[in-house]
Order: C-alpha cells, then structure tokens, then sequence
C-alpha cells in the first residue's frame, strides 16, 4: 500500500526551492528526509533534488509508504456505521456530524460504540483510517475532522498549530451575557479534582476563547464561540469562571441543572493538504432539533 499524491503548480507560481515547497505544504523534516533517501518525490516525472527551483505549470508527485509513519494503521475495531453523518468528504479528509453521547475514541484496546468505531465502519476494510485529529466531548455535538489517510495526518495537525483551522460553537449559556469579548485565563489541572480543568489551575497553558451573543432568553443566553486555543474543556472552564457556565455541563455547571449539555461545534474552516493557494474549505454542521428547547 502507498498513497501518491499530484499537484501541478499554477502558471503564476513563484519558482520556489523544491525543499521549500514541501515545507509550505507543512510536512515535517523526517517526510522530506525519507522523500529525498528513497527518490520518491517527482518533478514533471522525475527525480529532482530538493534545492532545485520547480516552477508555474510543474507537476510534483510525493509518494508515501506505511514505513514512513510510526502508527500507520490506527487500531480501531469497526461498529455499525448506522450513526455517521458526513458534512463533508474528499479524498483525504473527512468531516462528520457527532452526536450527543458518542465519545470521540476508544480509550482502551478493544473497546468499540465510539465515534471513531463507527466512522471505520463507514470507511470500511480498504481504507486505513480514520485518524483523528482533535476531539469532542462526549455530550458536545457537530463537526468532526479527521483524515482518511496517514500522509496527511502531520500537515493537518500543522495547520491547527499555526490556528489555520478555526472552530466556531453555539452554545447556550446561564446568565444574560451582553456584547462580544475575549476570555484569556490560562487553563490548568484542577488539584482536587483529575477529571477537571480550572482557570490558572495546575501547570496551566494560554488559552484564547472569543465569544459573541447571538440572542438572550430569561436567565440564558445563545453565544458563539471561537477556540483560538485548543485546551482540554476550554470552553467549559472559561465560561464557568466568567459565570456563565454551560446549560446542561454536569462537570462545571449547577447541581440543580437537570438538562443535556448545550453546546454544538457549528462550523469548521480549514485548508486542503497540498494546496497551491489560500483557499478554505467550511463545513457547517447543523444544530440537533433539541438544541434551543431547555429548561
């Protein structure tokens, strides 16, 4: 198995050093290495060394082999594909609609119901992947991304770390929040509690979460959310501390809310691996009927 990708080059490209190409196109150095050693990367159909120029109207072909990667074929067992809804899918990514109580993977060999379990199933036994490339809470719904092939993994996860892919959730809220803002506490291990996050907590990271009001209920308000960070429970931990904590969050909120969790990841933009231009791809995932009914 091996997994050859082709991008001709537009005719207004600037002549580039193929090295620096490859490193646009976010691959890590061990990939290029292993790209160069074994003469697996193309110039219009041969080899070229990686300080070459390539130009506008060249074609460059990577291929990639299973050796090149340390886990290129994820262990996942199938389940029944019966709840996978696809926002979106190309030939290497892969974009689905969660539902509420499906965790994201399996956390022990073996185990299966999982939303990773199920998407396997969909892709069925050809296909390598899924690989995921973040995660949602078990209660939270919407956009999911994955890839459907290990090439791709690393240059992905390049993307989210230099905030190329933007996450944006609705989300109700207790309390009447006005205006837009920006939360920046650091988030940390709580002491007392492991399952738990908290603001300025132990070993705690930046974390960036910007938040719009989109419509106010008595006592609750609809928000839009912007991770510009990736903590663990972020969203939950910053809200809770502002004192707005989410409707229906068993871990954060009240101990007399006795509803679901409202919070939804409605829209995903990001760019395509191996692109020659700045062009996003947004999937919006639609909001579960339920979503505003609350008490």
């Amino acid at each position: 198995m091996h997994w050859t990708y082709t991008q001709q080059l537009p005719a207004t490209y600037i002549a580039t050093p193929l090295r620096q190409q490859l490193i646009d196109w976010r691959l890590p150095s061990h990939l290029i290495h292993d790209l160069r050693i074994h003469q697996r990367v193309l110039v219009n159909g041969a080899y070229r060394s990686m300080n070459q120029l390539v130009y506008g109207g060249d074609t460059v072909q990577l291929t990639f082999l299973p050796t090149d990667f340390k886990e290129p074929f994820p262990n996942v067992d199938p389940d029944s594909a019966a709840t996978v809804a696809v926002l979106y899918e190309s030939a290497d990514l892969l974009v689905i609609n969660k539902t509420r109580g499906s965790k994201t993977h399996p956390n022990q060999p073996g185990e299966r119901g999982t939303t990773l379990n199920h998407v396997a199933a969909y892709l069925g036994p050809n296909q390598p992947g899924p690989y995921i490339l973040s995660r949602l809470d078990q209660e939270t719904t919407g956009a999911l991304l994955m890839t459907k092939t290990p090439a791709v993994v690393p240059i992905m996860i390049r993307h989210i770390a230099d905030k190329q892919v933007q996450r944006t959730y609705l989300a109700w809220v207790h309390g009447h929040l006005t205006g837009d803002g920006v939360f920046t506490d650091p988030i940390g291990r709580d002491p007392l509690d492991k399952r738990k996050r908290q603001v300025n907590g132990d070993h705690a990271q930046p974390a960036v979460t910007h938040y719009h009001v989109c419509d106010h209920r008595e006592q609750a308000t609809l928000i839009q959310l912007r991770l510009e960070t990736g903590r663990t429970h972020q969203l939950r931990v910053h809200l809770a501390a502002a004192g707005h904590s989410l409707i229906g969050d068993p871990l954060y909120g009240t101990t007399t809310d006795t509803n679901r969790l409202r919070l939804h990841c409605w829209q995903l933009t990001f760019p395509q691996p191996f692109a020659v231009n700045d062009a996003r791809t947004t999937v919006t995932a639609p909001v579960p009927d339920d979503f505003d009914q609350f008490s």
